[in-house]
């Protein structure tokens, strides 16, 4: 388990925490951070879009939000909000698992802290080249989708 590492859950979802905690583990090494705090919040959707309108006057649901309170790219103090009904939809749409869907939402939120950015089309091809790559990456990590 790593230090500093907290993950909540909302509802009963059927992942475990011990997954997040490898994946997590596993960017770190990756991408060369630190974790001062990491909180990661797995909520269901009515919870997202009550914080997207609060915190960021979006009136609608999303699949994630990152929040980096230091502004630190390396040493984190951080929380992420992932919305399991949107990773569910996004899996079936994309014709993937939940596990795959909520590994690359977990990256997607790494990589907003760490810098990279989707608000235009460069940056975003940039940061979804990279999602893919980490995500590849692990698939052939022997035994980290059991």
């Amino acid at each position: 388990m790593i230090k500093n590492l907290s993950i909540n859950f909302q509802n009963r979802y059927n992942f475990k925490k011990s997954f997040v905690h490898k994946l997590i583990g596993n960017l770190k090494n990756e991408l060369k951070f630190e974790i001062d705090t990491l909180i990661v919040n797995f909520i269901d959707s009515k919870k997202i879009l009550e914080i997207n309108k609060k915190y960021l006057n979006h009136n609608y649901s999303t699949d994630i939000l990152t929040f980096n309170y230091s502004g630190s790219q390396s040493i984190f103090d951080s929380e992420i909000f992932i919305s399991v009904n949107d990773a569910v939809k996004n899996a079936k749409l994309f014709n993937t698992t939940i596990k795959i869907e909520i590994t690359r939402l977990v990256i997607h939120g790494i990589l907003h802290i760490i810098g990279y950015d989707d608000m235009n089309k460069i940056s975003k091809s940039t940061m979804i080249k990279k999602e893919n790559e980490l995500v590849n990456k692990l698939k052939n990590i022997k035994g980290f989708y059991k």
